[in-house]
C-alpha cells in the first residue's frame, strides 16, 4: 500500500466534522434567561420578543430649532400674515411676518394653541402647539423675538415629528435571539422599556495543560514552551461575547487536573482546555478525562475528527452540575482553529445567539493550493470584495499552523474532505472573521 493510500485509509477512519459538530451541539442548551436592567443588557441576546409599550415619538414635536406655525399662514393662503418687501437679493420678492406669541423648549408641558398670524419659537424636541403643522428653520428667518420675518416657506410638515410616526405602540421592536446593540438599547429606552429578558453571557474558563508550559514574558527553550494558548483563547472567548476567565497553567497531574476542573465548575458555564488531546506519551488530558471508572465511560469523549489542523478534539461534562468541557489541541494554530469550529459555536449556542456559525461567502481563489485528502482544512486567508460584486480570497503563506498568518487573516479558507488541490480561479468557501480594524 502506498503512502497516499495509507493516508486516505487513515482519513476514512475519522469522524466527519459536520457529524461531530452536530452531535456536540445537540447536547448543549441555551442558558436560562435573566431579567436585566437595560444598561446591563447590552451585548446579550434577547430571550423573548420585545414589543413597544409606548409610541415614539410620544407626542407631536419639533424636529428642528425654529418657529412653529400654520402652513397656510406662511404659504400665502391664510389671512393672518403681513407681507413686507424682502431684503435685497431674497428670492420671491417679499417675506412673511408673523407674531411670536411665546417660546417652547423641550421641557415645556402646558398645551398651547396657535391662532392665525401667530407662531411660537421652538427648540428641537419641544412639543408642538395645537394647529401647528410646520416648523420654519431659524436660518430661514430674521430670528425675531416679538415678530419674525420668514424669507423662505418650507413645505407642509417640514420640521414636524408626529406622535408614533417612527414606532407605534405595540410594534415588534426585536425578536428573541437578537443581539442587544447600543442602538437597540436606545430604541427600548425611547419606547419606555427599562428591563429586558436576555440570555446571560456565558462564563468561560480557559485552562492550559502541560508540564512544559511557562508563562509569558520569556522565550521558549528546549523543555519549556511559552503558554500562548490560554491567552489567545481567553481573547477569542471575549471577542465572541463571553465572560472569559484565564485560569492559567495546569501541570500534567491527574488529581490536580480533576480538582481544578471541579473547582472551576462553580463559576463556569463552559470550560475550555488546551493541550493533551492526542495519544502520545505526554498527552495526559485525554488519558485522565476519558478514563473509565466503575464500568462507566469517562466524563469526556475524545474523537479523531476529519479536521486540519488538529484532528483530536474532546467534549463532555464534569461535576454534578454537568458543566460542558471542550478540549482543544496544544498547538497554538490548531487550538485557534479548534476554537473557531467547536468552542465558538458552543458559546454562541449557550448565549442563545443565532446563527451559531460565522457568516461565509463564496470567493474566487487567487492562488492554487493543495490540501490533505480526507480532512476538512481551515486555512488563514485574506478576503477582499471585487469591483462589480463578489469576493476574492488570497491564501496566506505558511498554511494553517502559522500564527502570523492567523493574526493577519480576515477569513478562513475552507477546503472540503474531497479536495486535494484547489486551482486558482476556482470558487471556494470562506468563513469571515470579525476583525475590528
Amino acid at each position: 500500500m502506498t503512502a497516499t493510500a495509507d493516508a486516505e485509509a487513515a482519513a476514512n477512519e475519522l469522524t466527519p466534522l459536520a457529524d461531530y459538530l452536530g452531535s456536540v451541539l445537540r447536547r448543549l442548551r441555551a442558558l436560562p434567561p435573566l431579567d436585566l436592567d437595560l444598561t446591563q443588557a447590552h451585548g446579550n441576546v434577547l430571550a423573548e420578543d420585545v414589543v413597544a409599550p409606548h409610541a415614539f415619538p410620544a407626542f407631536d414635536q419639533a424636529a428642528v430649532d425654529g418657529y412653529a406655525a400654520r402652513w397656510e399662514d406662511i404659504s400665502g393662503g391664510g389671512r393672518g400674515p403681513s407681507y413686507i418687501p424682502a431684503p435685497s437679493g431674497t428670492p420671491g420678492g417679499r417675506t412673511i411676518r408673523l407674531n411670536v406669541v411665546g417660546d417652547l423648549g423641550a421641557a415645556s408641558w402646558r398645551p398651547v394653541r396657535l391662532t392665525p398670524g401667530s407662531c411660537f419659537s421652538v427648540a428641537a424636541g419641544a412639543p408642538l402647539p395645537v394647529a401647528a403643522d410646520v416648523v420654519v428653520p431659524v436660518e430661514w428667518t430674521d430670528q425675531g423675538m416679538a415678530a419674525v420675518e420668514i424669507f423662505r416657506a418650507p413645505k407642509r410638515g417640514y420640521g414636524v415629528r408626529r406622535a408614533g410616526e417612527e414606532l407605534a405602540a405595540g410594534t415588534l421592536l426585536a425578536r428573541a435571539g437578537t443581539y442587544v446593540s447600543p442602538a437597540l438599547v436606545a430604541v427600548f429606552a425611547a419606547t419606555g422599556i427599562g428591563h429586558v429578558v436576555v440570555r446571560p453571557s456565558p462564563r468561560v474558563v480557559i485552562v492550559a495543560t502541560g508540564d512544559e508550559l511557562v508563562d509569558v514574558g520569556r522565550g521558549s527553550q528546549p523543555g519549556q514552551v511559552v503558554d500562548a494558548n490560554s491567552h489567545a483563547l481567553t481573547a477569542a472567548a471575549a471577542e465572541v461575547g463571553a465572560l472569559a476567565y484565564r485560569v492559567g497553567i495546569c501541570d500534567d497531574d491527574p488529581e490536580g487536573l480533576r480538582g481544578l476542573l471541579e473547582d472551576q465548575t462553580l463559576r463556569a458555564d463552559l470550560i475550555i482546555t488546551t493541550g493533551g488531546t492526542g495519544t502520545g506519551p505526554g498527552d495526559m488530558v485525554r488519558r485522565i478525562l476519558s478514563r473509565r471508572e466503575g464500568g462507566r465511560a469517562g466524563p469526556v469523549t475524545f474523537t479523531d475528527v476529519a479536521l486540519y489542523p488538529g484532528t483530536a478534539l474532546g467534549f463532555g461534562t464534569v461535576s454534578a452540575e454537568e458543566v460542558p468541557v471542550v478540549c482543544l489541541p496544544g498547538d497554538p494554530g490548531a487550538a485557534l482553529i479548534g476554537f473557531e469550529v467547536l468552542a465558538r459555536p458552543a458559546i454562541q449556542l449557550l448565549a442563545g445567539a443565532e446563527p451559531v456559525f460565522r457568516p461565509s461567502v463564496r470567493a474566487h481563489l487567487l492562488e492554487t493550493v493543495s490540501s490533505p485528502g480526507g480532512l476538512r482544512e481551515f486555512r488563514p486567508a485574506h478576503v477582499a470584495e471585487r469591483r462589480g460584486g463578489g469576493y476574492t480570497v488570497q491564501p496566506l503563506s505558511g498554511g494553517p499552523f502559522t500564527l502570523s498568518g492567523l493574526a493577519e487573516a480576515n477569513g478562513l479558507l475552507v477546503l472540503g474532505e474531497r479536495v486535494t488541490t484547489a486551482a486558482a480561479g476556482s470558487t471556494v468557501d470562506v468563513l469571515l472573521l470579525d476583525r475590528r480594524r
